[in-house]
């Protein structure tokens, strides 16, 4: 089984696990994948995360957040794909439920939340949103 968006399906586990209100998700781990993990730490939206070694190619195991009874993640959603890149540009980057949320943008420097490539002065491609 070939996967055409690795992040879009880590997106898609992280929101049904969310939904199925697990307490922890693992995903096939990847680079990309495990700075997103971070950033999604690092803004709060999951409590942690760990790259596993399970003798093939690694797991990426995010620990979800929750609020009461609710996740602290309502809203993940994949803006660029494969089949339709979307580039912003610094004054284009969206702001998400009026800076509540955060847009997840791929710079020459890495990943960075919205608020950062905005202070870095950096556009890039705009890979999602959360909130």
């Amino acid at each position: 089984m070939s996967m055409t968006d690795p992040v879009a399906d880590m997106l898609t586990r992280i929101r049904n696990a969310c939904a199925a209100g697990h307490k922890r998700v693992d995903i096939p781990v990847s680079k990309l994948k495990s700075e997103l993990a971070r950033l999604l730490r690092d803004n709060h939206y999951i409590a942690d995360y760990k790259i596993l070694d399970d003798g093939a190619r690694g797991v990426l195991r995010l620990y979800l957040k929750y609020h009461g009874d609710q996740p602290v993640i309502r809203e993940l959603r994949r803006v660029s794909t494969p089949g339709l890149r979307r580039y912003v540009k610094i004054r284009e980057i969206p702001r998400v439920k009026n800076g509540l949320g955060m847009a997840i943008v791929s710079t020459p420097k890495g990943l960075m939340s919205d608020r950062d490539a905005r202070s870095a002065n950096l556009g890039g491609e705009l890979v999602a949103v959360v909130w």
